[in-house]
């Protein structure tokens, strides 16, 4: 799930929508880190059958990092974790691990801009 968000204005509904979505998670990923099984967190859940683990593809940001916490080295190729967040003016995105200043995109021309 990737969201744009205006940087000077209200975010709106779909933008409430996911922060309460991932809030849900987060709040049930503390619950169960203290000890509260699953049946006590879900209401009438659903039941998947002949369930498989599968991958899908997620967006998410690949560039040249400077300055990252965990990934030392100027001009490093990276491929970022799931994208959640991108400002509307590309200034700034918000990964499922970190906060990203956005600089100029590839397909910009190099110079002195």
């Amino acid at each position: 799930m990737v969201m744009f968000y205006p940087r000077k204005a209200e975010q709106g509904a779909g933008f409430d929508y996911q922060l309460a979505r991932l809030i849900a998670l987060a709040d049930d990923m503390k619950e169960i880190r203290a000890g509260v099984p699953p049946e006590r967190l879900a209401a009438d859940p659903p039941i998947l059958e002949r369930w498989m683990l599968a991958n899908r593809p997620a967006p998410c940001l690949a560039g040249l990092s400077f300055g990252h916490p965990l990934l030392p080295g100027a001009a490093r190729p990276v491929a970022t974790s799931d994208l959640c967040l991108i400002a509307d003016d590309h200034s700034w995105a918000r990964t499922l691990s970190r906060w990203y200043r956005l600089g100029r995109p590839a397909d910009s021309p190099l110079g002195d801009s």
